[in-house]
């Protein structure tokens, strides 16, 4: 994989392109492209797509997919980038809506939005924040997780006055363990083993306590 750094990349995956949409017909052909993408990443998983793949199922010639990505892997990146966009805000405007009354109301209101995702975004089980593509990143690049965290962290720290020190570090750990019992959740179950669902939620919560307290007691 190519070294890219995921801030680097304008959430609708646009960055790595070779012509970026400016038109809403560019853009929605984007989309539909990505849209494809995800399907096929779905079904057989992102190491087996292929260029022609995403052209057949999006209903475009080869030559209208190569003239917005250089291979394979641009897609794969792009789609990863929209993916990660969508879920940096989604995070933010989780955790700072006012129904949630305490941190973990809004922290595990976060952890059930993953879980959705698992559940029901095309291609995010192979995907997920992106970190899969990429084992050994450039030094200079920033994980989806770290990106993730640190934006949870601000809206945290704004919303319920948590301190802002070691709190984006400690919502990576929470994410990377989330991310990696959900993902062993859903690798045989469509809907996601129940009990390791749960157990994602009781470790996050047991973990964050530790340091800020019984949010349920405060």
């Amino acid at each position: 994989m190519a070294d890219q750094n995921p801030t680097e990349v304008a959430s609708d995956g646009s960055a790595l392109l070779r012509n970026e949409p400016v038109q809403a017909r560019s853009t929605a052909r984007l989309a539909s492209l990505l849209d494809a993408a995800a399907a096929i990443i779905d079904e057989i998983g992102y190491e087996r797509l292929t260029t022609a793949m995403v052209a057949e199922r999006a209903g475009a010639s080869i030559g209208t997919v190569y003239r917005y990505f250089p291979d394979r892997i641009v897609v794969l990146q792009s789609l990863s980038a929209r993916s990660l966009g969508g879920f940096v805000e989604g995070t933010r405007t989780t955790i700072l809506d006012p129904a949630h009354a305490t941190w973990w109301d809004a922290i595990s209101a976060c952890i059930n939005g993953m879980t959705g995702a698992f559940r029901s975004t095309p291609g995010f089980r192979s995907l997920r924040l992106g970190d899969v593509l990429d084992v050994r990143p450039a030094l200079s690049a920033q994980s989806g997780s770290t990106v993730v965290a640190a934006a949870a962290a601000t809206a945290l720290s704004e919303r319920f006055g948590l301190p802002i020190e070691e709190l984006a570090h400690r919502l990576e750990v929470v994410i990377v363990v989330a991310d990696s019992l959900l993902s062993r959740a859903f690798t045989y179950e469509s809907h996601g083993d129940s009990a390791l669902v749960d157990e994602a939620m009781t470790i996050s919560k047991a973990y964050l306590t530790g340091f800020y307290g019984d949010p349920d007691k405060a």
